[in-house]
């Protein structure tokens, strides 16, 4: 398994698990159980959730998932933006903690920026770290002229990590973004990773990929995995899935491949606004 460091000292997988949409249908909630505990297996030990996924389902099920194994896990976890304030933040963690059946956080994002001042969040995630409810914290979505505002305020370089929308289809991060923070080495989370599988249906993606014996997914994480300080976080809601994904670390991809997929999705040749899904 590659690793990416984080917070200046800690590794982690580069490859890891998202749970958007994860844990909302009982009729499939054995079937996901099995595919977190299969990527857990397979080294994919960091995973991704949100009190916002399935208001709060997706950390349940986790939460099932990873009893007996937690020593194994890289847990990460984020906050609304209206819940940034010193007190919001310790409920919200706190109710996290509560569903997914720990004692502390390995990472806690405040999932986008709203209208709390970044120095109260800072705050807030300081006492919850002081408190032994998280160990580290970073943010999502912010771009950088948010990032170099947080970087100027008192504890705010502590940032572990920026997740960010990040694929073959999204790459205006690269042009800003992505440089700013691997100067700082901070971490880029890239999440929907195939765009929410719209990439798997290109057709070109899909003859380049079926050239190397892979699939789209696998090509389109191989992509993301080359890069240094940038975690991939795909969802799969079954093992055969996360097994597809687990083989996209053995997807090595040479020049020329990379040069069509610049052709195919070309990178920015100007500043744009952060996207977001």
């Amino acid at each position: 398994m590659k690793q990416v460091r984080i917070a200046g000292k800690e590794w982690v997988p580069a490859l890891g698990m998202g749970t958007w949409m994860i844990g909302e249908d009982r009729s499939r909630r054995a079937e996901e159980i099995a595919t977190l505990q299969r990527g857990i297996d397979l080294g994919m030990t960091l995973i991704d959730t949100a009190e916002m996924y399935g208001d709060g389902a997706s950390e349940r099920l986790i939460g099932e998932a990873i009893k007996g194994r937690r020593e194994q896990v890289f847990l990460v976890s984020k906050f609304y933006p209206h819940n940034a304030t010193v007190r919001g933040a310790r409920v919200a963690c706190e109710d996290s903690l509560r569903r997914l059946e720990v004692d502390c956080l390995d990472l806690y994002l405040l999932h986008w920026r709203g209208n709390v001042p970044l120095e109260e969040t800072v705050e807030a995630v300081e006492k919850l770290q002081a408190q032994g409810k998280i160990r580290h914290w970073g943010v999502s979505n912010l771009d950088t002229d948010d990032m170099r505002e947080l970087d100027g305020l008192p504890g705010g370089a502590a940032v572990a990590a920026n997740q960010v929308l990040y694929n073959l289809s999204r790459r205006g991060v690269e042009w800003e973004l992505l440089p700013w923070c691997a100067e700082r080495d901070i971490p880029l989370m890239a999440y929907s990773p195939i765009e929410q599988a719209r990439l798997l249906r290109h057709p070109e993606l899909r003859a380049l990929a079926a050239q190397h014996g892979a699939t789209p997914a696998q090509l389109a994480l191989a992509w993301l995995l080359r890069r240094e300080q940038v975690i991939v976080i795909p969802k799969a809601s079954t093992r055969a899935h996360v097994e597809e994904n687990f083989a996209a670390l053995q997807c090595p991809l040479d020049d020329a491949t990379l040069a069509e997929l610049d052709r195919l999705f070309p990178p920015p040749r100007r500043a744009t606004p952060l996207e977001m899904l």
